[in-house]
């Protein structure tokens, strides 16, 4: 059987329950014993855990969290990752910064970010030319998709984010078969390709993430020409942590990682079905984040993938724990909106206002001024918003003591019908 041939990325898709789990706690043993001999953190967090006894869930429920908001706090108190690398800094290949900012480390090994694993259940095939429009820049999403492309034997296009009408130029020349990066900027590709008269069908497949994937959207992008789009759940911190198959009965938890749902606040699993907070534990040597608490909402759905695929599945995006959102891929937090507000002294209060227009995110930025007018310094106010959150957003001036008074930084309005 040739590589094209082949159904699964590797044999470790199709194993039974018991030799997974069997495999994953080993792998876990021998992971904590590692983070506790080489990371600050976990040295002092996991002192009381023997490694030896973490063999099944309900041990591993009882070690400590360890909370995706709490990150940039730890990382000021002990720049740059807070103690929790366990590989030190001079030997990495790279460092990233996420919104926040929070920090991450890189290598340069096959897949670190395990990418490839998704991509393969997307479709994407070796030769396949992999059209990237995640970003190179700061963050690691552009380099994560990259090297997982490479990991399944496919080039990659490394078109990033912006200049439209060059891209546009580069696909209905190149023809690339696959795409990566977020399902609304495939959108705009697509319609503005079909606008300008430009050929757009090698695009047939296409593994997106960032942000969510309603069914209208899907159908939309199927009606563009895109035959298969599948979506890939992971974030910059532990990797792939779920993707899609062309079942497209939920989300496939991959082989990398062991996933709980807690419920909110708590580190108490819920039982299979109920909605709770994504918990992961890597088996990333550089960065064994143990019970890592993503902040993101799902469930674990009951029984297998009709594909084949063996592994627990959950029911995708559920929305936050917390306030943070991501907007257009990238996460904006609440602690980005206070230094906002004390860059801008003259709003009394605000409220970030996320929606949704023709499956596109908005954002908008509701202030309430000292001087009482609905007026105020709109272009420096959207600079802000923008050079703070790394995302562009309108401003709404809106009369003093209309905004709730209910803690509310950010709202997420976005429905996904």
């Amino acid at each position: 059987m040739t590589a094209q041939d082949r159904k699964y990325y590797d044999s470790l898709e199709t194993r039974d329950l018991a030799t997974r789990e069997a495999g994953q706690f080993a792998a876990l043993k021998e992971q904590i014993a590692h983070a506790k001999a080489n990371s600050a953190y976990f040295a002092e967090s996991l002192k009381e855990v023997a490694a030896e006894s973490v063999g099944d869930y309900a041990a591993l429920s009882r070690l400590p969290l360890t909370r995706k908001s709490d990150l940039m706090a730890k990382q000021k108190a002990m720049p740059p990752f807070g103690g929790l690398n366990a590989e030190p800094f001079e030997t990495l290949a790279h460092v990233f910064m996420s919104p926040g900012p929070i920090y991450e480390p890189g290598q340069s090994g096959r897949d670190f970010f395990r990418m490839g694993r998704a991509m393969w259940a997307a479709g994407f095939r070796p030769g396949n030319l992999v059209y990237n429009t995640f970003s190179y820049h700061m963050t690691p999403a552009g380099m994560m998709m990259e090297n997982g492309a490479h990991a399944v034997g496919c080039p990659v296009f490394p078109a990033g984010v912006g200049n439209t009408e060059m891209q546009l130029q580069a696909i209905s020349e190149l023809k690339p078969a696959a795409y990566v990066g977020t399902p609304s900027f495939l959108k705009i590709l697509m319609e503005k390709g079909a606008e300008a008269d430009l050929d757009m069908s090698s695009l047939k497949t296409a593994s997106v993430g960032g942000e969510a994937l309603p069914p209208s959207l899907r159908a939309e992008l199927k009606s563009l020409g895109v035959s298969s789009v599948t979506q890939s759940y992971g974030t910059a911190d532990l990797g792939l942590i779920a993707y899609e198959s062309e079942a497209m009965e939920g989300m496939i938890i991959d082989e990398g990682v062991i996933v709980e749902i807690v419920r909110p606040g708590t580190g108490d699993p819920v039982a299979d079905g109920e909605v709770g907070e994504v918990v992961v534990s890597s088996f990333n040597k550089t960065y064994p984040l143990i019970r890592f608490a993503t902040g993101d909402m799902s469930a674990i759905m009951a029984g297998v993938s009709p594909c084949g695929r063996t592994n627990r599945r959950i029911k995708g995006w559920m929305g936050r724990a917390d306030q943070r959102a991501k907007v257009k891929g990238m996460f904006v937090d609440p602690a980005q909106i206070a230094d906002l507000h004390k860059r801008h002294p003259e709003i009394a209060k605000l409220r970030l206002v996320i929606t949704s227009e023709n499956n596109l995110d908005v954002m908008t930025l509701q202030c309430e001024m000292s001087s009482g007018e609905t007026t105020g310094p709109k272009e420096a106010i959207e600079t802000s918003l923008q050079s703070l959150c790394k995302v562009r957003g309108a401003v709404a001036f809106v009369a003093k003591g209309s905004l709730a008074n209910d803690g509310k930084v950010i709202d997420d309005a976005r429905t996904y019908e």
